[in-house]
């Protein structure tokens, strides 16, 4: 078989192959008090490895906010905290087991980042004018970034979107327009989840490619999502 010119060597296909399988949402971490300090300019870099993603019509849509404020970082976890519950109040059949979800990673990690679309993302046309949420998908491009970034270096990051938007963006002076997609945990931690969290916790497993791989239109007999709760 005639070797591939821009093929990456085995052992590099290999590592990027086990950091997409060992990324996990983190939620809890070694209290900052507690743990080494990151590495020197590690947020700088995740920043850049979130900059380094596609975006539809290169609009760049991200933009991120260091919390290094004590007090704003207590009000972003009580806005937390508050959704927390109203989502556990709207989930009367498994209340208990989502009320086990933690969200001590906002006061525990090291650091605490607030991912946005820009405000004036409107005027970007390419690739929105049918599909508008592609900013959103954009992001989401960029956060994977900085989950295998950060795992490559076995730093654990959390997204975590238990909060109201419209509540978030004046604690952060945001302008009209622009709009908190997640709040990042980012931090040491004792271990890596061997399998997702939400997984472990018995709210669903991941799907089989059967399940998610069609040919030319859908199935009859696919199954739907996951169940929602």
């Amino acid at each position: 078989m005639t070797h591939a010119p821009h093929r990456y060597s085995n052992s590099e296909i290999d590592a990027l192959w086990r950091v997409l399988r060992e990324r996990r949402d983190m939620r809890h971490f070694v209290p900052s008090g507690e743990a080494e300090p990151l590495p020197a300019g590690f947020v700088e870099r995740l920043v850049e490895a979130a900059h380094l993603a596609p975006s539809v019509g290169f609009m760049q849509p991200w933009r991120f906010i260091r919390v290094t404020d004590s007090g704003l970082r207590q009000k972003m976890r009580a806005l937390v905290e508050a959704e927390r519950l109203a989502t556990a109040a709207a989930l009367p059949s498994r209340q208990e087991d989502f009320l086990g979800v933690k969200i001590e990673g906002i006061r525990e990690c090291a650091e605490l980042l607030v991912v946005t679309l820009m405000p004036e993302r409107e005027k970007h046309i390419i690739g929105r004018r049918m599909l508008p949420e592609m900013d959103v998908a954009s992001v989401g491009c960029a956060v994977q970034n900085m989950w295998l970034a950060a795992r490559a270096e076995g730093i654990g990051l959390g997204w975590v979107s238990f909060f109201d938007p419209e509540k978030l963006a004046p604690l952060l002076a945001l302008p009209p327009g622009a709009r908190p997609l997640g709040i990042l945990c980012v931090g040491r931690v004792s271990a890596f989840y061997p399998r997702p969290m939400f997984e472990d916790a018995g709210w669903g497993k991941r799907l089989d490619i059967d399940d998610v791989l069609f040919e030319n239109r859908w199935p009859e007999d696919a199954r739907g999502t996951p169940t929602a709760y």
